[in-house]
């Protein structure tokens, strides 16, 4: 045979072997298509041997840097032929911008790396912030939601030009005072810790994201920062099998495609003196690479920690990095010198060229399966936008909410009920201005809040322990605004102290939003005199396990038991808290706050459609100003304030914004809010008969034309009563002056009953009304005709069946077991005056602008306090009234009224006649007319009230709404609600939402 054909056979076995090796080493590392395959082969070929090293060194990247060292960064990677670049510090945009620019310039796409646990924004501003590890890691029997946050955080990672992410930590901490590690692992239990990981690593890498496995072989068990000095794990091999080593391996035979070395000292795995793991080859090749059979890339930990450089200096380290079989080489500082000292390595044999050239291979299939064989530029049009959408934040809200911990609920207290028996006041600590925790829970009842930080005065603290003594319940939420160790999770003893105060009241529902480990830090010793002080004296213990909005909030909604607690204790603090902690709480059905999303809305096409309603309705001055809250399931789904009280500053002032909690006069809004679940209650109890006549619970109308009549057709408005007698007028002479015995402009015992400011009217001429009612006639045909004058009387029906006045039967029956404290008559009793908007001028009868006093006349002239009209309240808390409806009587817990009567309250009495009405509430017109939405099921109900106030139920849809606004101010010659029919057709926009779900 010629010699030269002799060269060529053996020039081909060796590249045969040379592909060999390269394809048993990443064979079942990622799976790539034929022209992935041929991208990075033709790619490897082109490269010299020196460019082959420098695919394998990744340098560390900033966004948050001056121009002078973008240009020293770009000079670096074009003049060395770099692999890759890390980012750390800086924004979206300008990581973006700078991604861009480096990839322009790389002959080789660069591959793209970032440090993101919980998220983008582990680096970045203005990105997504998902739960720590530890969070996550008291998530029980739901990891798809770990998986979820993996998708997630790879679509936002691919978005932004990234291709791997250094991460999930698998390392088990089971040290509590890990400075490093801590709080970014899922716990200490190993297969928690294996399972959770999975999840993570699946929801990336099914989305084409890598991913790297951290800090082989486990940083979990110790009490050094490798970032400032080199630690030692002093363990044996069989105790590192069984506990450190147990998710790597694990992981790794599921197809972890990377894998991250430590900077540690491991005796029992290599005895060589200070040497890191990250530079042994018993560690990286014998280890990872041979026993574990570690196919993918094997990422060091950054080469500028003190727990490497302690030892090694740069660029030594790096050559030795190699030389113990890493792949990539990340953060390496001093480029020229790793890539001479690699150099040197080779030319000694202590690394050869054909393995430089199977990692390079490797790295370059990782190009190629990450995309990079078809690589473009980052688009920046709606970058941010797509880093920051709904779903992530729905995301969030669901992780969170699935790792809520309750670690003590003595005799069953949480979730709270019987609001009425509460009086709560809410302390938070470390916290100077009023934190979401507190405002979420002031949407539950009424609460007073108390702020106190480690330098509140002495003096203050001496206030507070004595205001606290007029409250049975007291809601201690901790925020500490430092998750480590080192800071001692950001407590300060003078706080505390007064936590450690608050329990030993034997009143205090404590929720530590920080590390699980502070827990430790409020038990003190069995042996001292503050036992009785102990955290775990607190009658509830909730722990989120970190401060965020998202804790805040869902942390009081698990409170006052709008959501459950599924949530256990990851890790052991102590002897009273161990791993596997946490006590089951359910819902009772108290109103969630949430976004649209939950129940299946797209939240930007529902603010878009009422947006646009409500915004013409202010433009054609329909309204000053209105409130809108949705729910759908039980979930509150949009609330929302527009306008103002007034459309000018004709009170003297600049009209103040309209506000979520205002007050609003209900109008007849109050017939459905008053007299009928007065009405649904009593005839559960058997007191009152709907098919009785009048004159069975009003005898004083014995001989009247309406003794007779049935009260079921009464409350349909179909008894032949008026539609209303104008009562006002009786009170004045021809000439306008006051009758004897109606007004006066100075209260006194005579003349009690306010009318406005300065006019009053005398004690007994409500008598005179019921009087007009009573002798009334009756229409001549019984039909349908909508009727004020029975709802002015259920106020004596109550008092008479109850021996309670309606104000307090309401309050003590319905509101104040709601949680609605302000659902009430005659709100300046209670609330401010800049809390109501301002009603109507009224020229006629009381001659003054009507702001705090019930708009309606006759329900003034009742003190008032009335069956028809008179009700303020907030939207929330009318809200929370008419979930009560659609749960069929049921609310946090108590069933106020039994689902049968709240069925035969809601539905049509007598379709037959044409009559629409249920029994109080109205519902769909049989012909598309009145207030009911189009879309409206049969099953639906809801009112109106002239003032311009709306609500609706519809159970089909399981959905409320409540539109509440002030349409009568200046004056009630203002017909554009009614024009534009806003209030019906924002409704309309909510069942559109609805039917449309999110597209």
């Amino acid at each position: 045979m010629p010699y030269f054909r002799l060269l060529i056979i053996l020039f081909i076995n060796i590249l045969f072997c040379l592909s060999s090796f390269a394809q048993s080493t990443t064979s079942s590392f990622l799976p790539l298509n034929t022209n992935q395959s041929r991208w990075a082969d033709s790619v490897f070929a082109s490269l010299t041997p020196d460019e082959r090293i420098a695919q394998l060194i990744m340098v560390a990247g900033y966004s948050n840097r001056k121009p002078a060292y973008e240009d020293s960064l770009v000079n670096l990677v074009r003049t060395n032929k770099l692999g890759g670049v890390v980012m750390f510090q800086g924004g979206p945009m300008r990581q973006a911008k700078l991604t861009n620019r480096l990839q322009a310039l790389s002959t080789v796409p660069l591959l793209i790396a970032m440090d993101a646990e919980w998220g983008l924004a582990m680096r970045l501003d203005s990105t997504v912030r998902y739960p720590y590890q530890m969070t996550l890691g008291a998530i029980q029997g739901n990891d798809s939601l770990i998986y979820n946050m993996g998708a997630s955080l790879a679509r936002q990672a691919r978005r932004l030009g990234v291709h791997v992410n250094f991460a999930p930590s698998v390392d088990v901490n089971n040290n509590p005072n890990n400075p490093v590690i801590n709080f970014r692992s899922f716990g200490e239990d190993k297969y928690a810790v294996t399972r959770k990981a999975l999840a993570y690593v699946r929801g990336m890498q099914d989305n084409n994201l890598l991913t790297s496995l951290k800090h082989f072989p486990g940083h979990g068990d110790t009490g050094t920062d490798s970032h400032y000095d080199l630690p030692l794990i002093d363990k044996s091999r069989a105790e590192l099998d069984s506990l450190e080593l147990y998710p790597f391996k694990e992981l790794i035979k599921a197809g972890a495609t990377g894998v991250m070395i430590a900077h540690l000292n491991i005796p029992a795995l290599d005895t060589t003196r200070n040497r890191p793991s990250t530079l042994s080859p018993a560690i990286v090749t014998n280890l990872l690479k041979n026993e574990l059979g570690f196919q993918g890339l094997v990422f060091s930990d950054a080469m500028n920690m003190k727990g490497l450089t302690k030892y090694f200096p740069s660029g030594k380290a790096d050559a030795l990095g190699l030389e113990a079989g890493m792949d990539v080489l990340e953060f390496t500082e001093d480029v020229p010198a790793a890539l001479a000292q690699v150099k040197q390595a080779i030319a000694e044999g202590r690394i050869t060229q054909a393995s430089i050239d199977a990692r390079c291979l490797k790295v370059l299939r990782a190009k190629a399966w990450a995309g990079l064989n078809q690589y473009k530029p980052i688009v920046l049009d709606n970058l941010v936008n797509d880093l920051n959408q709904v779903s992530d934040d729905l995301l969030n809200r669901k992780l969170t909410e699935a790792s809520l911990t309750v670690l003590k609920n003595e005799n069953n207290l949480l979730p709270l009920q019987r609001l009425d028996t509460l009086r709560i006041a809410s302390i938070a600590i470390e916290s100077d201005k009023l934190t979401a925790f507190q405002q979420m829970a002031a949407n539950y009842t009424q609460i007073e809040h108390f702020n106190i930080t480690s330098k509140t005065p002495d003096s203050t603290l001496a206030q507070v322990r004595d205001s606290l003594k007029n409250y049975n319940l007291i809601l201690v939420d901790v925020h500490l605004n430092n998750i480590r160790p080192a800071t001692k999770y950001g407590l300060q003893a003078k706080t505390a102290g007064f936590v450690s105060e608050l329990v030993s009241t034997g009143k205090a529902v404590v929720t530590v939003f920080g590390n699980a480990y502070v827990l430790d830090k409020l038990t003190f010793p069995s042996d001292t005199a503050q036992t009785n002080r102990n955290i775990e004296q607190a009658r509830a213990i909730v722990m989120p396990y970190q401060l965020t909005n998202y804790t805040e909030e869902l942390s009081a909604q698990l409170i006052f038991g709008a959501i459950g607690a599924t949530g256990k204790l990851p890790v052991t603090v102590n002897q009273r808290f161990r791993t596997g902690d946490g006590l089951a709480v359910k819902p009772i059905g108290r109103l969630k706050y949430t976004i649209p999303e939950e129940v299946g809305v797209d939240s930007r096409y529902l603010a878009q459609q009422v947006d646009s309603l409500v915004n013409l309705a202010l433009t054609r001055k329909a309204f000053p100003g209105c409130v809108v809250q949705m729910a759908k399931d039980g979930k509150v789904i949009f609330h929302k304030a527009y306008g103002k009280h007034t459309y000018d500053a004709s009170l003297g002032a600049e009209p103040k914004p309209m506000q979520l909690d205002d007050l609003f006069d209900m109008a007849s809004v109050t017939k459905v809010s008053t007299s009928t679940p007065a009405l649904m209650k009593l005839v559960d109890e058997n007191k009152f008969n709907l098919d009785g006549h009048m004159v069975d619970y009003l005898p004083w109308l014995k001989k009247s034309n309406k003794a007779d009549l049935r009260w079921r057709d009464v409350l349909t408005h179909q008894a032949r009563l008026k539609a209303f007698l104008v009562f006002w007028k009786n009170m004045k002479e021809p000439d306008g002056s006051w009758k004897p015995r109606t007004v006066k402009e100075e209260r006194s015992a005579r003349y009690p009953i306010e009318l406005t400011d300065s006019l009053f009217e005398f004690k007994n001429y409500p008598k005179t009304i019921f009087e007009a009612i009573k002798d009334s006639p009756l229409n001549d045909k019984k039909e349908y005709v909508y009727s004020d004058l029975s709802f002015i009387l259920y106020p004596q029906v109550v008092k008479r069946l109850t021996k309670q006045n309606f104000e307090d039967y309401l309050k003590t029956t319905f509101y104040n077991p709601l949680g609605a404290s302000t659902l009430t008559f005659n709100p300046l009793r209670y609330y401010s005056l800049n809390r109501i908007p301002p009603t109507e001028y009224d020229s006629l009868f009381r001659k003054t602008l009507v702001w705090g006093h019930v708009h309606d006349e006759t329900a003034a002239m009742l003190d008032g306090v009335s069956g028809h009209a008179g009700l303020f309240g907030s939207s929330n808390d009318l809200t929370k009234l008419i979930t009560m409806y659609l749960q069929k009587g049921y609310y946090g817990g108590q069933q106020f009224i039994s689902s049968n009567t709240v069925n035969e309250f809601t539905r049509y009495q007598f379709p037959e006649l044409g009559n629409r009405r249920g029994i109080g509430f109205d519902k769909p017109s049989f012909k598309y007319t009145g207030n009911a939405p189009l879309s409206a099921s049969k099953e639906s109900y809801g009112h109106s009230g002239f003032t311009g106030t709306f609500f609706w139920v519809d159970p089909t849809y399981n959905l409320t709404y409540v539109f509440l606004c002030n349409r009568v101010y200046p004056t009630r010659n203002n017909s554009q609600l009614g024009e534009l029919n806003t209030r019906t057709n924002v409704a309309e926009a909510l069942y559109q939402a609805v039917k449309r779900g999110i597209r």
